[in-house]
């Protein structure tokens, strides 16, 4: 499909293009003028890397990729917006909230959408809190365990080291078998600390731990190194009690007592130590691992509405009223067999286009008295007058030797206009100082008659029949004095057996000697009247109706023609819209824009052009 072609569809259709993205553009913009007004305020924040993050690799980039991902997804939680409803004190749904991470930077985009700018601007600078808070206690989790075990074991020692120091002050009775039964469960105890977090950490391979694992693993370590000197210092209590244990039975013994009751009171007092130490770099540790988030900028009301947008919508729904109306046209024009243009004729019945009428419709002989008039006799100087003298022209090129003496007009199917052609061609080759007989061989629904406005009560049949002659069924127009009719008669039973009748072939040869050329208006060539009288013709013309008749229906006639051996001479496209000015072969005056010029059409200079015919009959070519 050339790009003349694609042009001519599209001014064809503009107008239902153009509708299509009127009403559609009318829809979005009543749609859009009826909404609530919506607000969006937006903020913007930054997830830090922990500080204790040492070398950044990339599945170090993965993980951390991963987090600000969590923390995207976090703000638009269930528990963390009914946090927030319950501090801004209304209600925060969550379709209301959206996050998404900024490309790949640290940055992560907080949209909210209102129906109110200040109660926007205020749910996101809430929501940006709440994290903030959230992130907080995330992290506390983490260590909880941890922190809680080491405090247990300071208060644990506290309490200890009270007992020990009532004991020297008071010189307590308790044995040496008490103490080792309370440093041996001590040192169970650790001993089962140490062990686990052994197991822990040979667990994690350090190599290919993730940062989390890592986290884990530095947290682990750090338990470890507080536990073991803790357990250390019990062995060490547990070995002096073994190996000095003696009894105390005298002042010297006592002296002693007190002194290893002093010893036992310092390990405490370091395990103490040790304990609020622990939980001084578990402190340290947490926040160096935490993440940090951080608002970049607060979120402020927005001035206008995010939607609707009128303007944008109309615009939107236009265009897909547009795309939709052309989806429709190429659909519509993809599905479209009709021949529509001589190139189609070429290309599909492969036959010469002898002439292109314009469509008659409208004109001004079709209304009040002259409705039956005929066209070129009532507008001879209009476009398709002129498209008719140029049919009358390619008849006379057709054969120069041998002039056609017998014309069949005929048509795919019915309403195509063929007698209308007939009739027309008839007067324009009248008009050219020729005898022309137009012969109605249409004994189906003959119409002829009533392009004259004459008597159709003997005719044609009645010729075949025998029953009158042909000066009885002649008829001479008054208004044409070259131009004889004989109508169809009244129509038979059998009109396919007349035409083929041996009586119809005398009548031609008769007629033959009496006329220059004779038009014979047939049926269509749905039935086989047509290809009977082809086979006694010298040529047939084949009426079309452009962008009505299908390349089908078209096609079949014109293998019954070539199956009798008729001869076609060419294609009349006729009832051309007057849209299409590309028909007329680019004259400028078959512009359908001069048709409706009906005083140019009616001019008083007709009887002038009828004379100029007339003084150029003698050469034929010369139209």
């Amino acid at each position: 499909m050339d790009i003349h072609k694609i042009f001519a569809i599209f001014v064809r259709w503009l107008w239902l293009l153009v509708l299509g993205a009127v009403i559609a553009g009318a829809a979005g913009f009543l749609l859009s003028s009826r909404q609530t007004p919506m607000y969006q305020a937006n903020t913007r924040f930054v997830v830090l890397r922990a500080a204790s993050t040492g070398y950044y690799d990339y599945y170090s980039y993965i993980d951390y990729q991963q987090l600000i991902s969590t923390y995207t997804q976090l703000l638009t939680t269930d528990a963390l917006l009914a946090q927030v409803s319950q501090e801004v004190g209304f209600e925060v749904n969550e379709g209301q909230a959206s996050a998404e991470q900024i490309g790949e930077t640290q940055f992560v985009l907080l949209t909210v959408t209102m129906d109110n700018a200040q109660k926007a601007a205020i749910v996101a600078n809430t929501l940006i809190s709440v994290l903030i808070d959230q992130n907080e206690q995330l992290q506390s989790v983490r260590y909880e365990t941890t922190e809680q075990n080491l405090q247990q074991r300071a208060n644990d020692a506290l309490t200890q080291i009270d007992i020990l120091q009532n004991e020297i002050d008071q010189i307590s009775s308790d044995t040496l078998d008490q103490q080792l039964t309370e440093v041996i469960a001590q040192i169970d105890s650790l001993q089962s600390q140490v062990t686990d977090l052994e197991i822990k950490i040979s667990g994690i391979d350090p190599l290919t731990a993730s940062e989390a694992e890592t986290s884990q693993l530095i947290r682990y370590q750090a338990e470890f190194d507080q536990v073991q000197p803790t357990l250390d210092l019990y062995q060490e209590i547990y070995t002096q009690l073994v190996v000095m244990r003696e009894p105390m039975q005298n002042e010297y013994i006592s002296s002693t007592q007190i002194y290893r009751v002093q010893r036992t009171l310092d390990l405490y007092e370091q395990i103490y130590f040790n304990s609020i130490s622990s939980l001084e770099e578990l402190n340290l540790t947490r926040v160096q691992s935490a993440p940090n988030v951080v608002q970049v900028e607060p979120a402020k009301a927005p001035s206008q509405p995010y939607a609707p947008r009128p303007v944008q919508t109309t615009i939107l729904y236009s265009s897909i009223g547009l795309l939709s109306m052309a989806g429709l046209v190429f659909l519509v024009e993809y599905l479209d067999d009709t021949i529509k243009t001589p190139e189609d004729v070429k290309a599909v019945l492969n036959l010469p286009v002898l002439g292109l009428i314009a469509d008659m419709k409208g004109s001004f002989i079709e209304k009040g008295d002259h409705k039956n008039t005929i066209f070129v006799a009532e507008q001879p100087r209009s476009p398709i007058t002129e498209a008719f003298r140029s049919l009358r022209t390619s008849l006379d090129f057709y054969s120069i030797d041998e002039p056609l003496k017998l014309v069949v007009v005929t048509s795919p199917g019915p309403e195509e206009g063929k007698t209308t052609i007939a009739v027309n061609l008839a007067v324009i080759l009248a008009k050219s100082n020729k005898k022309v007989l137009l012969l109605d061989a249409d004994l189906r629904r003959p119409n002829v008659h009533n392009k004259f406005d004459i008597s159709n009560r003997v005719g044609l049949s009645d010729l075949i029949r025998g029953r009158l002659s042909v000066s009885d069924v002649l008829q001479v127009s008054e208004q044409f004095g070259n131009l004889s009719v004989i109508t169809s008669g009244s129509l038979p039973p059998n009109p396919a057996e007349l035409l083929a009748s041996n009586k119809m072939t005398e009548l031609i040869d008769q007629l033959k000697q009496a006329f220059d050329i004779i038009v014979i208006d047939t049926p269509p060539s749905i039935v086989t009247d047509p290809q009977i009288l082809a086979t006694k013709s010298d040529g047939v013309i084949y009426v079309l109706k452009a962008g009505k008749t299908r390349s089908l229906m078209a096609q079949k006639p014109l293998e019954e023609f070539a199956r009798v051996g008729a001869q076609i001479i060419g294609v009349v496209m006729n009832k051309i819209p007057k849209n299409r000015d590309y028909y007329y072969g680019g004259f400028y005056y078959y512009a359908p824009s001069s048709q409706n010029k009906d005083k140019y059409y009616r001019s008083t200079q007709t009887e002038k052009i009828e004379e100029d015919e007339k003084t150029n009959s003698g050469n034929h070519n010369s139209d």
